[in-house]
């Protein structure tokens, strides 16, 4: 996959154990145009290995001078949050994807409610831009631990003013899923990025309240779980892998120099799906893009975030 060259022009703390990076292109020019709703994948070289992230634009998708990022570090960071935390600095140069949007606006929705908890915001950021060009009726709902938790509210009520209601769990506001989808009237769109509990609750929500499927929308990029340590056996080009237990199956087989196409790295887009041929344990799904009958058949999986409890899996590839 092509990558951009870009330069860490400034860093900022946007809270608590969040950090925004400024890039800029390495060749003083303008950056690819992108949607709201895009991210890119970092790619983060540490010692003997490189670890991708994907991350959320910030910035208005009209101002291609520059990407915005948010970084949040994870406690149990496998080394991708920490490198950026730790290891990137003003002037560091970084490789990253071209923008990919996989939660992009719809264009057909009458009304759209954005809902956002914790760093859930960081692809809001980016939408609020689009929609207010548009002249868009919309509103945004954010729900953080406590205002130092709460990242770019301060920047957020001075461009949405009415538009932005925030829910401060310190001081007792819950957001309300139910109340919330309830009142809203029929052609509203309604997009949710933020822990997988909450998550979950606006999708079940939304369909015991009969909305329809393809109004409610979703992102949630997934970490690589740590698991036991297994091999990968490529039917097609007949080479053997191993799969050490902090790294995914996607990772691992980069390392080797196998080509797998990817877009997300996060268990939501489908583009790394592969076919298994055999396995002699259980796979352990952990992405939001198969079906359960899917799972159950045993015969896909993601490899940027799925993994397996045998000592082999045997992919065609």
């Amino acid at each position: 996959m092509s990558s951009l060259k870009v330069i860490v022009s400034e860093i900022d703390e946007a809270a608590e154990g969040i950090r925004r990076f400024t890039l800029i292109a390495a060749d003083g020019g303008e950056l690819p145009g992108f949607s709201g709703g895009s991210h890119v994948v970092v790619s983060m070289p540490a010692g003997p290995r490189t670890y991708r992230n994907a991350y959320s634009l910030l910035s208005p998708p009209s101002d291609r001078r520059n990407y915005q990022i948010a970084v949040r570090l994870q406690e149990n960071s496998r080394g991708g949050s920490r490198f950026m935390h730790e290891q990137v600095k003003i002037g560091t140069a970084l490789d990253i994807s071209w923008p990919v949007n996989l939660f992009a606006i719809s264009r057909v929705g009458r009304k759209h409610i954005l809902v956002a908890g914790g760093i859930g915001i960081t692809p809001f950021m980016s939408q609020v831009h689009d929609l207010l060009r548009n002249g868009a009726d919309f509103e945004l709902h954010y729900a953080f631990r406590s205002p130092r938790h709460a990242g770019f509210v301060g920047e957020l009520q001075g461009l949405l003013g009415g538009r932005l209601v925030c829910y401060d769990q310190s001081q007792g506001l819950m957001l309300d899923t139910a109340i919330l989808l309830a009142r809203q009237p029929l052609g509203t769109h309604v997009y949710v990025c933020g822990p997988g509990g909450m998550v979950e609750a606006v999708r079940n929500t939304a369909s015991r309240l009969g909305w329809p499927e393809a109004h409610v929308h979703h992102e949630e990029f997934l970490a690589p779980p740590v698991g036991e340590p297994f091999a990968i056996r490529l039917r097609q080009s007949a080479r053997v892998v191993e799969v050490g237990a902090e790294e995914s199956m996607l990772e691992a087989m980069e390392a080797a120099g196998v080509d797998v196409p990817y877009l997300c790295r996060g268990g939501a887009c489908g583009r790394c799906e592969l076919e298994v041929l055999a396995t002699d344990g259980v796979i352990e799904h952990h992405d939001h893009y198969l079906s359960e009958d899917e799972r159950r058949s045993g015969g896909k999986i993601m490899p940027c975030v799925s993994r397996a409890k045998c000592s082999f899996i045997e992919l065609n590839l």
